[in-house]
């Protein structure tokens, strides 16, 4: 399954992890060609880490724990995240690999047996060709990226949920947040959430970041608006990634 001009990466384990590399900056130097500085506790400015994957966890990635190892996993409903997020956990050190999301159809209601036919006045009844012929339009696909099962996360595994009452959203976390789940709305920019968990949390954490916004009435989104928060986003998640939409990243001409 594969998106017009974004092929997929192949369903195998990926090749072992690269080296980091890692970033230089003399302290006063701009930090972009327009003389600003780069951000402190910006994404250009703090080594990835294992730990970034707090970010995943605060939008609606899921921890998976086996024997002494654990994992986290994520649903992306855009192929270019694919790419980005396997990129982002190899860059961190960690295998990744990723899955079609395989829906499935909804259940058919049950007939009453030995029922005679009502008979309903009024319409006559649609042809059965006709209701055959109607196209039904699948689902958008989706897919599910997942890291190997490792010991370098179960630092992250034993102090979640219980971190998360004081969680942290550094630049390189909130790029693996809005890599997995961010998009802009209009007047602003939309992060992913899973509604089971407490939107509290997480808005407390996003204040700290200096993105206050607000939880959406369903649970599902956070909401930044803003121009100064908007700029502070794009920010920390530092320069849009090759295969991610200018629209869509922060900074971009759709954010």
């Amino acid at each position: 399954m594969t998106e017009t001009g974004w092929p997929l990466i192949p369903r195998e384990v990926l090749p072992p992890p690269i080296p980091v590399e890692r970033r230089s900056h003399q302290r006063g130097a701009p930090g972009r060609p327009n003389g600003r500085q780069l951000p402190m506790f910006g994404a250009e400015t703090i080594e990835p880490s294992p730990a970034d994957l707090t970010g995943l966890l605060a939008g609606p990635g899921r921890l998976g724990r086996i024997g002494g190892t654990a994992r986290v996993s994520v649903i992306v409903d855009d192929a270019w995240r694919v790419h980005v997020l396997v990129a982002e956990l190899v860059a961190r050190g960690l295998a990744a690999t990723w899955a079609p999301v395989v829906e499935a159809p909804p259940a058919e209601p049950e007939k009453p047996e030995d029922q005679d036919p009502v008979e309903v006045r009024g319409e006559p009844p649609v042809p059965e060709e006709e209701i055959l012929d109607t196209p039904v339009e699948p689902p958008p696909p989706r897919f599910e990226v997942r890291t190997a099962y490792s010991r370098r996360l179960n630092a992250l595994a034993r102090a979640w949920p219980e971190a998360a009452a004081e969680l942290f959203l550094s630049g390189p976390r909130l790029r693996l947040w809005v890599a997995a789940a961010g998009s802009p709305r209009p007047g602003g920019y939309r992060l992913g959430l899973d509604p089971a968990r407490d939107g509290l949390v997480v808005d407390a954490a996003l204040v700290r970041a200096g993105l206050a916004g607000r939880v959406s009435e369903d649970g599902r989104s956070y909401l930044i608006t803003g121009r100064r928060r908007l700029t502070r986003l794009a920010e920390l998640v530092g320069e849009r990634p090759e295969a991610a939409p200018s629209e869509v990243w922060p900074g971009g001409a759709g954010a």
